[in-house]
């Protein structure tokens, strides 16, 4: 069910909606907030509790649930709502198949580009490290869908990046596995790290040989975790 916490961040995200309060601007919104945490997997999505907070109305927000469902975010219960799905091993296995090939390919875009900018990426590094550095796991994670989208971003393609936006919520989903703990994230943080040095070095192929790695290791950890809540 909707919180309190998250239907007063769902009224600061109002004035987006301003110029334009279309389905598919609200189930943008919706699937960053799915993206940041905001809307665990299993959480109901209140349809009076939402509407009421974005100021749209129930069929506009029945057409961005719809959107929402067909990028596999949600699911659609009988007789009890709208909420957000929760992943399967065989999901886990899925996306990160759909993430090497993505994630991987811009890297190689990215290599044949004239000028490449890495701000993004450096951006979410000092993010993530600053949100280290307060014991801050979940906003850590934030900050790791941060710099992977980013990571999409380089090969300079619409597609890609939006490819991209859908397949990191559908990635957030699975966080809850990890605890959003230290043990889990931190290794990877460090990662992040000396892939940004390797691009901005120009090393583009031990960069992209080290993300297919990072995702690998975050794949089998993942499954590892799916597989101990569920015995």
């Amino acid at each position: 069910m909707s919180t309190p916490a998250a239907e007063e961040t769902l009224a600061r995200d109002r004035p987006l909606l301003e110029r334009s309060g279309t389905a598919e601007r609200v189930a943008e919104i919706l699937r960053q907030r799915i993206t940041e945490g905001v809307f665990p997997p299993g959480s109901r999505l209140s349809e009076p509790s939402i509407s009421a907070a974005l100021g749209v109305s129930r069929n506009t927000l029945r057409e961005s649930f719809q959107l929402l469902a067909h990028e596999r975010l949600a699911v659609h219960e009988l007789n009890r709502g709208v909420f957000v799905r929760e992943l399967t091993a065989q999901d886990i296995s899925d996306l990160y198949v759909m993430r090497r090939v993505t994630e991987c390919g811009a890297l190689r875009c990215a290599s044949e580009l004239s000028t490449v900018d890495l701000s993004a990426l450096a951006a979410a590094v000092t993010k993530g490290r600053a949100a280290a550095d307060e014991g801050d796991w979940q906003a850590v994670g934030t900050a790791s869908i941060a710099f992977h989208q980013a990571v999409g971003d380089l090969a300079d393609s619409e597609r890609v990046s939006t490819t991209m936006r859908q397949v990191l919520a559908e990635t957030r989903l699975f966080f809850v596995l990890a605890d959003n703990t230290r043990a889990f994230f931190e290794p990877f943080l460090v990662r992040h790290e000396r892939i940004l040095r390797d691009l901005e070095r120009g090393r583009f192929g031990p960069a992209e040989t080290a993300l297919e790695k990072y995702l690998r290791d975050a794949e089998r950890q993942l499954l590892a975790a799916y597989e101990r809540r569920e015995s």
